[in-house]
């Protein structure tokens, strides 16, 4: 995890040093290989990405790996038959009907830690569409929310730049009334990660490796930071991935270089 001196400046507003950047090829590093819980961030479309996470999770052998992807209950329906066979967990999975990219991306990540726990830690959409009525503490529950520190606001100027981010994230689209709900949302699939993160550290006793978009896994407010609330003694790492020197905000404890997909224009959908 990003270590004191790093929080010291961020506290004092001093200039602290950017994260370094990986090659891609680059197997985890001694920090990550000590580490109670990595992880490992990514573009969710990009194939380099996710072949970059499989390396590393048959590298670092975890004992569990936590996927956002997963709700719980999908988790809970693998079997280790299931695993064997890409098309068979697929279906198990229900992948399609997701909504996430293709599996033949994810499926490697699975077969790299064969033996491993799977965790999901995905929010079911009931649970999102509560938060409409309902305080994401409340949503969450109250005990646990005060436990990762969910039960307290963003600072005013944290909470205008997640506001900003989400705005700019859905090209400007979205009602402003709606964007801190979105920010809650947000807050509250990391403060998920982390729970079943920590979950996964207690029954298995780690090395935990969780698989989770470049935005769940940055330190400064992300799930490590909800993770760190909750267990300050586990060893964390953050990694993020880029693409052709475009490198995701905020802060990680590596970043990894990797090629970009042709998207179009990603804001056509909102037109």
């Amino acid at each position: 995890m990003i270590q004191s001196n790093l929080l010291h400046c961020l506290i004092l507003g001093a200039v602290c040093l950017t994260a370094p950047v990986l090659s891609a090829q680059t197997l985890p590093p001694d920090k990550a290989r000590l580490a109670d819980v990595v992880f490992i961030g990514e573009q969710h479309d990009n194939p380099g990405h996710h072949a970059l996470q499989a390396e590393w999770v048959q590298s670092l052998e975890p004992a569990a790996l936590v996927f956002e992807m997963l709700t719980p209950a999908q988790a809970q329906n693998i079997t280790s038959e299931d695993r064997q066979v890409e098309e068979t967990l697929s279906q198990v999975l229900e992948w399609e009907n997701s909504g996430w990219p293709d599996f033949a991306m994810y499926f490697p990540i699975f077969a790299a830690a064969p033996e491993a726990a799977i965790l999901g830690a995905g929010v079911p959409r009931d649970q999102v569409r509560g938060m409409m009525q309902r305080d994401v503490a409340e949503v969450f529950g109250a005990e646990d929310a005060a436990r990762f520190g969910l039960d307290e606001p963003l600072p005013a100027d944290q909470q205008a730049e997640r506001e900003a981010l989400q705005a700019r994230a859905h090209c400007d689209a979205l009602p402003e009334d709606l964007l801190p709900m979105m920010v809650s949302v947000q807050r509250m699939r990391d403060a998920t990660l982390a729970r079943a993160a920590l979950d996964a550290h207690q029954q298995t006793g780690g090395p935990v490796v969780v698989i989770t978009g470049n935005g769940h896994a940055r330190a400064d407010w992300g799930a490590p930071h909800y993770l760190q609330q909750a267990a300050p003694d586990l060893v964390l790492f953050a990694l993020a991935q880029g693409e052709e020197g475009s490198m995701p905000d905020g802060l990680f404890d590596a970043t990894v270089d990797g090629p970009k997909v042709d998207r179009g224009n990603p804001c056509d959908a909102f037109n």
